[in-house]
């Protein structure tokens, strides 16, 4: 007997037990649809780092936008540049999509659910206490879905840095574009924790499933609007003065306006060629406040740090809730 049971211990501690094997047995379907996911974003951005930039460029050639001065045709894609930009939006999708399918799924299935049909209850009679239970639902998601994130923006940000600098001539090449910007960087992991801890949050506060499921989507579409309205203000804009129109930009624009005589900023009496108009609003020249490509850094990681912060409060408010629920 001492032999045999020296011979399985190995076996059995090789794989998940306790709260982490139940999570997994209670939640396969989900685990399954995330694997799914991942599998289609990464072929989707694959494809579209190998075979898919590599058409679009020979197209580029051959309708001699590589050349000094592109032609007219250049303003139109062609299908190569079609079937590449389509399957970057749909690894770009897949990602920016991921916060809002963890937040309702922590919020429907993963607690409120298990609150609803008496099933976390039955576990916090069985030697697992709330805190424990609630550091399991929280850990083991958040492992899963950060490291595959992570894994799927660095396949993205390998795909559209592959489009040379001769396509980004053609406006391919925005980094402050919605989809690329959040896709790109370090936000995609961290919006898709700060959704799994609003629909944890969501899940305690409601208890029931639908509700909740609702409730945490409603949610981090709020906080999501919110931050975003910030990220221009995370970081010093650059500006550009012209005396006689709109200094023109390449970058996420902030504001524009009007320059009086003595520096001032003052709304754009849109005057356009009207030389007495203009004197008469002592308008002497026009400025434009943006942040150039070299901003992106440092955008998204303060931007990070912000919807860190958030998540780490909608955690605390979790557990604090299930302390009181609990006690």
């Amino acid at each position: 007997m001492t032999a045999a049971t020296t011979m399985t211990a190995p076996a059995r501690g090789a794989r998940p037990r306790g709260l982490t094997w139940v999570l997994f047995r209670l939640h396969r379907s989900a685990l399954w649809f995330w694997v799914m996911l991942l599998a289609v974003a990464a072929g989707a951005l694959l494809w579209a780092y190998g075979p898919g930039a590599h058409d679009a460029l020979v197209e580029y050639r051959e309708m001699d936008c590589a050349a000094p001065g592109p032609s007219l045709s250049c303003d139109y894609t062609g299908p190569a540049h079609q079937r590449y930009n389509t399957l970057m939006a749909v690894g770009a999708g897949l990602i920016n999509i991921v916060p809002f399918l963890t937040a309702a799924w922590a919020g429907g299935a993963l607690i409120g659910r298990e609150l609803e049909d008496g099933t976390a209850r039955l576990a916090w009679t069985q030697s697992v206490t709330p805190v424990r239970w609630l550091a399991a639902k929280l850990a083991v998601p958040a492992a899963l879905i950060v490291s595959g994130t992570i894994a799927l923006t660095l396949l993205h940000r390998l795909a559209w840095a592959a489009e040379g600098p001769q396509l980004r001539e053609l406006d391919w090449y925005d980094p402050y574009d919605s989809a690329p910007y959040l896709a790109n960087g370090t936000l995609a992991p961290a919006y898709a924790l700060l959704g799994l801890a609003l629909g944890i949050l969501a899940g305690l506060a409601v208890r029931r499933a639908l509700p909740a499921l609702a409730t945490a989507v409603m949610s981090l579409i709020v906080v999501s609007y919110g931050l975003s309205t910030l990220r221009p203000h995370l970081w010093p804009v650059r500006t550009l003065t012209d005396r006689g129109e709109y200094p023109s930009i390449v970058g996420m624009f902030v504001d524009e306006g009007a320059l009086t005589s003595t520096g001032a900023r003052v709304e754009d009496p849109i005057c356009v060629d009207d030389l007495t108009c203009l004197a008469d609003h002592d308008v002497v020249g026009f400025y434009r406040d943006y942040h150039p490509a070299s901003h992106f850094w440092p955008l998204q990681l303060m931007e990070t740090g912000v919807v860190l912060a958030v998540t780490a409060l909608a955690v605390l408010a979790a557990f604090r809730l299930l302390r009181r629920r609990t006690a």
